[in-house]
């Protein structure tokens, strides 16, 4: 049975619509990247910011610079080996959330803006 790319084999096994590793073709004939690979290069690409992180980071006058983003990049890179999915990393500058598979900054907070000292919807968190 077929159903959204996922198909139940006789013997029970589950085989989704990506199979192996390496390169494959499709039916078309052209040569396609795994999606390791894929995944690798996004994570060489460095670090994007939400148009919302953005924002905050003007708002709130955050410092940053080329080392604070060097940084930010291997904290997010130790997260993401260790298996975190939304990470905070907290600095003297303040806290970036970030959802490490789609390595991107989500928001901002400043010192300032900590009051409550509470961070939902996290599952690590990595001090600078």
């Amino acid at each position: 049975m077929d159903m959204n790319g996922v198909q139940r084999l006789e013997n029970g096994q589950i085989r989704t619509g990506v199979q192996g590793t390496g390169t494959g073709t499709s039916g078309d004939g052209v040569e396609r990247p795994a999606f390791e690979e894929l995944l690798q290069r996004s994570a060489r690409e460095g670090l994007n910011f939400s148009k919302h992180a953005a924002k905050r980071m003007n708002e709130r006058g955050i410092a940053f610079d080329s080392q604070m983003m060097n940084d930010l990049e291997h904290a997010v890179e130790g997260a993401r080996k260790k298996g975190a999915k939304d990470v905070a990393v907290i600095s003297a500058q303040g806290v970036f959330i970030v959802n490490v598979p789609n390595n991107t900054v989500v928001t901002t907070m400043s010192q300032s803006d900590m009051k409550e000292r509470v961070f939902t919807n996290i599952d690590s968190a990595v001090l600078l």
